[in-house]
Parts: structure tokens; C-alpha cells; sequence
């Protein structure tokens, strides 16, 4: 299976199939990893989720660039930006020793996991083999790109078979990674409860105290230990699970296929004509939305007004209404940073990045 098969494959799973879970799981990947001490402590020492206004915003830039690269073919401009963006943002702490080679092959793991996961115990159906196969061929290229090492794979230095064989050595490694490293740690439990905060933005506070009892609801006993979490009351198990079952079934009988015009997409399909681009969509603070009519009059406006919540173009340039330029996206000490690097990365990525078989 081709890069560009698996991209192709995994769109239709993230913006047709499954547009709701699928983006759940990727934001509990994320979220997973700060059940991890050396990944929540780096984050603290950062200070990028502790403060608030740093989150909302790193939360905006990690958004753009997991959506960028699902929604751009490999081999795309766009796609291989986002890539060497990222490298240039990891590159410092990578240098360091502050981001560990298996922390990066661990979160790696967790964006192609996950949604297999959730779509198994929360979706209308299971994922094929093909599909699978095609999670793992995406995110294994991805990896390649971002210079994830993958010695510590069995098959990591003779090579994997396919995407489904690399699928299933880093999920096998990943729950061994977990039990050795996943462990109880007061950053951990500040790194999730700023999270939390996030994931939960759009929630009336009224409702945030049930909100935050779903966000450990979502969690296993491991990562819910790991990050000093109480186990939600029996009586709210019982009505999440009624809810999500009762979800899957009208999915599954009452639920019609969704048209190609009602894809989920939360990043526009072309830049304007200054080469930036605009988020379409928010769940947090708006950054990177257009200020249109339609974000400051349609239904999502009016929800997030009733809230209190700021709107697309509010406070002036505060949220980035001009849109974004990604060799600009990341923490705001690294805007107008990192041109040479990435330079140097998108010409090794002309030749290694082609939308070709990533397995040899």
C-alpha cells in the first residue's frame, strides 16, 4: 500500500466514516501522553499548559498541524511544511535530550492506535484490515518524516511487512511502554487538569463538574492512576455508557451514509492571497478563524456568545484573524524562526516523502 492510498484511506475515515470519534481519538491520544512523566514534566517546565493563554493557543497549533497532515497528501507542500515546522519546533529539545527518541516513537503510536481503539468500542462498526493497515502506513511514513527511530520496534532494524505489521509492533510496544513508564506524578495530574480545562472550553460552566467526570470516564485505570485521578461516580459510568451505546446504535440503523458535501474539514482548502490559511471550526478559543458573518452570526457564534466565550476577530489581532502561515505556526518565541531549517528539511523531504510505499 502507497503513502498516498493510506492518506486516502484514512481521510475518508476522518472526514466521512467516523469525523466525531476519530477527532475525539486523536485528541485523547494526545491527551494520553501526558500520562507519561518525562512528556508532562517538559510540558510544566514550558509552561506552554499552565499558562492560559499559552495553551489555548498551543492547543490551536497542535490542531493545525495534525489536520494539515490529514487532510494534505503526503507529498503536498502543505503537508511537507507541516512536517518540517514541527521538526524545526522539536529540534531544540530533541538536541537536548529533553524530548526522548521513545517518547516520540510513543505518541507516534498513540495517533495511529487510538482511533483504532475508539472506533472499535465507541463506533457503528470495526475498522478492516485495510484500514488498519492503512493507519499504520500513514503514521509510519509521518514518523519517517518527523525522524521517529524505531529500533526499539522488534522488526525496527530489519524492516516491517506493511503498515498492518508495524501497527500491531507498535501497539504491543506501546502498552509495554505504559506499564514500565505510565506512572503517578503531580505533573501529570497538572498537565491534565490544564487540558481538561481545554477540552472542555465550550462547556457551560455549570456543566463543567459532569464534563470533567467524562474526561475520567474516557480514561483507563492505568492512565487514570497515573494522573491521580478519582474513578467518576458508578451512577455517571452507567449513563456515559448508555449514552455512547445509545449513539452507536442510531449510527448504526438510523443514521444515513454522509454526503461528500457535509465532510468534516476544519481547515481551509486553499490559502488566500497573502498564502495563509484559516481554521473553519473551533471547540476553544478561536485563533486562526476568519472573522466572516457566518463565525460571528451563526450557530456556534451564538453558542459561544451565550458563554461568554471571545468570537473570531475579537480583540483585535489577539486570535490571529489574518489566518495562519505555517512556517510561522508554533509557540510565539519561534515565529519568524526556523526559514533556513525548514528550507533544509522540505529539500529532503522532496526526495523521501513522495507518496511512495514507505516500507522496503
Amino acid at each position: 500500500m502507497t503513502d498516498d492510498d493510506a492518506w486516502a484511506i484514512q481521510k475518508v475515515l476522518a472526514q466521512l466514516e467516523f469525523p466525531f470519534i476519530f477527532i475525539k481519538s486523536l485528541q485523547f491520544a494526545l491527551f494520553r501522553t501526558y500520562g507519561i512523566p518525562t512528556i508532562s514534566g517538559l510540558l510544566a517546565n514550558t509552561k506552554q499548559l499552565s499558562d492560559p493563554e499559552l495553551s489555548l493557543k498551543r492547543y490551536a497549533d497542535t490542531v493545525v498541524f495534525i489536520q494539515e497532515f490529514i487532510s494534505q497528501a503526503p507529498s503536498s507542500i502543505r503537508s511537507c511544511s507541516s512536517v518540517a515546522r514541527t521538526n524545526f519546533i522539536h529540534s531544540g529539545y530533541r538536541a537536548s535530550g529533553k524530548i526522548l527518541d521513545d517518547d516520540m516513537l510513543y505518541t507516534l503510536g498513540l495517533f495511529a492506535i487510538q482511533p483504532v481503539r475508539f472506533i472499535e468500542k465507541y463506533e457503528w462498526r470495526s475498522l478492516t484490515d485495510v484500514e488498519k493497515c492503512a493507519l499504520g502506513t500513514f503514521w509510519k511514513s509521518l514518523g519517517d518524516g518527523l525522524g521517529v527511530k524505531y529500533d526499539a520496534l522488534p522488526s525496527g532494524k530489519t524492516g516491517f511487512r506493511d503498515g498492518l505489521h508495524w501497527l500491531e509492533e507498535v501497539a504491543a510496544w506501546s502498552d509495554d511502554y505504559e506499564v514500565r513508564c505510565m506512572l503517578p506524578n503531580i505533573t501529570n495530574h497538572q498537565t491534565a487538569t490544564y487540558t481538561a480545562a481545554i477540552l472542555l472550553y465550550m462547556v457551560p460552566r455549570p456543566l463543567q463538574h459532569i464534563g470533567h467526570k467524562f474526561v475520567s470516564f474516557m480514561m483507563d485505570e492505568r492512565l487514570r492512576r497515573a494522573m491521580l485521578y478519582d474513578d467518576p461516580p458508578a451512577s455517571y459510568t452507567k449513563v456515559f455508557s448508555f449514552l455512547l451505546s445509545m449513539r452507536r446504535f442510531a449510527m448504526r440503523y438510523l443514521a444515513l451514509p454522509r454526503p461528500y458535501l457535509f465532510r468534516y474539514n476544519s481547515v481551509a482548502e486553499h490559502p488566500n492571497e497573502h498564502d495563509r490559511l484559516f481554521l473553519t471550526k473551533w471547540d476553544a478559543a478561536p485563533y486562526y478563524v476568519k472573522p466572516t458573518f457566518w463565525n460571528h452570526w451563526g450557530p456556534t457564534a451564538w453558542l459561544t456568545w451565550v458563554m461568554g466565550r471571545p468570537l473570531p476577530g475579537d480583540e483585535g489581532s489577539k486570535y490571529y484573524p489574518q489566518g495562519y502561515y505555517i512556517p510561522d505556526v508554533g509557540p510565539k518565541y519561534f515565529e519568524g524562526k526556523g526559514k533556513k531549517a525548514l528550507e533544509e528539511t522540505m529539500e529532503e523531504l522532496k526526495s523521501s516523502r513522495t507518496g511512495q510505499c514507505p516500507f522496503h
